[in-house]
């Protein structure tokens, strides 16, 4: 029986070990992942009976709101970490059963797939002639699920009743609202990890759709974008498969954010790409535009951080940014993100020092001319402006940086397209 294998002690200590190692917020019990491995020692025994006997009851998920880079927030739901544990034992389960048939054309939350992957194909159907875009948004899409359709999707392939049972149960243990817990009689609440799992069974019927029909698509959760010759083919296919979605899938397209276009006036996993026949991989503007919101977050002269504490706050955030999308084909955007983020240090720099004597002093100790250091240790400019001086560039120059600290973006990013 499919219980038994997920309620076997191996997949059990590996599913302990992923939700420890994911870490994350707590459920409505308020229990946090470190309290977890000694709250199943002392209740496993009950806790496993209850999962046997089909008597287990998940807690409410917590509700949480994300606000979104472009307006609007994105609804989470966080499960307790003793379902968090359950849900990724019965994933680590399933997904053997159910990935192999997916589609090679669906990238996300996948073994060995990501979304670089699905960026790659892309480009790769732009490349073939394919320079017409169907860009689908759908609507709330992780609300929007129907349980009765997905029960009966999942009931073809499990047979074991129990386990249906139990995820029925998950589907409809309720969302927590400011104390009060609401039902929820749709949609599969993002934050758990079986949820992606259910999407992509969910999405996996578009996908033979579009494969039967023929189409050049790449999807990544409800991510989909579809690549046509024509705009007049563009529009066929966004209309036919509205239709699909819309009726036969029961959910909604976002008519405000689905559209036919150039793949490069349109982004793709924070990705877009430039006009030519043999297309580069870019930044997308949104990206670029959340980057250097965060950054002025940072590098604020209202914040009242050391410069210690500020290139430490850089550093955490440009790594794992640069990791990825260092995809990109365009060095001379990191170049320009580098020279921007010194400057913006320059400018926190020259406040920090306050008083015009300071500003002398510590210009003259860098080298600085007396005269020069006069002159714009006296001056009434703004601070962005003296951020950008020959002075400030030659006294605070790349290796004053370096030796401070700050990690160069296109340095790691040499790096990472080399290795």
């Amino acid at each position: 029986m499919l219980m038994e294998r997920i309620l076997s002690r191996d997949n059990l200590l590996t599913a302990l070990k992923r939700v420890e190692r994911n870490k994350g917020s707590h459920g409505v019990d308020e229990m946090s992942v470190k309290d977890l491995r000694r709250h199943l020692y002392e209740n496993w025994d009950s806790l496993r009976e209850a999962l046997r006997n089909g008597t287990y009851q998940p807690s409410p998920v917590r509700r949480v709101e994300i606000p979104k880079p472009n307006g609007g927030v994105r609804l989470l739901g966080i499960p307790t970490v003793t379902d968090r544990f359950i849900q990724q034992a019965i994933t680590q389960q399933l997904n053997p059963i159910f990935d192999p048939t997916f589609s090679e054309h669906s990238y996300g939350f996948r073994p060995n797939r990501r979304a670089h992957d699905a960026v790659r194909k892309a480009k790769g159907f732009i490349t073939e002639g394919y320079r017409w875009v169907v860009d689908i948004d759908l609507e709330k899409f992780f609300d929007k699920v129907n349980h009765d359709k997905l029960m009966g999707t999942l009931a073809k392939s499990i047979k074991d009743r129990k386990l249906l049972k139990l995820i029925r149960k998950y589907l409809q243990a309720g969302i927590m609202i400011n104390g009060i817990v609401h039902n929820s009689e749709e949609g599969t609440p993002q934050g758990g990890p079986l949820s992606p799992l259910l999407s992509n069974i969910v999405l996996h019927e578009l996908d033979l759709e579009l494969e039967k029909r023929g189409h050049k698509f790449v999807r990544y959760a409800d991510d989909c974008n579809i690549y046509v010759k024509t705009p007049k083919a563009g529009q066929r296919v966004m209309e036919s498969i509205t239709n699909f979605i819309e009726n036969t899938l029961k959910l909604k397209v976002n008519k405000d954010k689905s559209d036919v276009d150039r793949p490069w006036k349109r982004k793709f996993l924070g990705f877009s790409f430039t006009v030519h026949k043999e297309p580069k991989v870019r930044i997308a503007k949104e990206s670029v535009k959340r980057l250097k919101t965060r950054i002025r977050m940072i590098t604020s002269r209202s914040k009242p951080y050391s410069m210690e504490q500020r290139i430490e706050k850089l550093n955490q955030y440009l790594v794992g940014w640069c990791g990825y999308f260092a995809l990109a084909d365009t060095p001379s955007k990191f170049k320009e993100f580098d020279e921007w983020i010194r400057r913006r240090l320059r400018m926190c720099e020259w406040k920090q020092w306050k008083r015009p004597k300071t500003r002398i002093r510590k210009l003259i100790s860098f080298g600085a001319p007396s005269y020069k250091a006069y002159e714009w240790g006296n001056s009434r400019k703004k601070y962005w402006r003296i951020a950008n001086s020959p002075i400030l560039h030659k006294t605070l120059n790349n290796s004053y940086w370096s030796n401070r600290g700050l990690k160069s973006l296109l340095e790691r990013y040499e790096f990472l397209r080399q290795s």
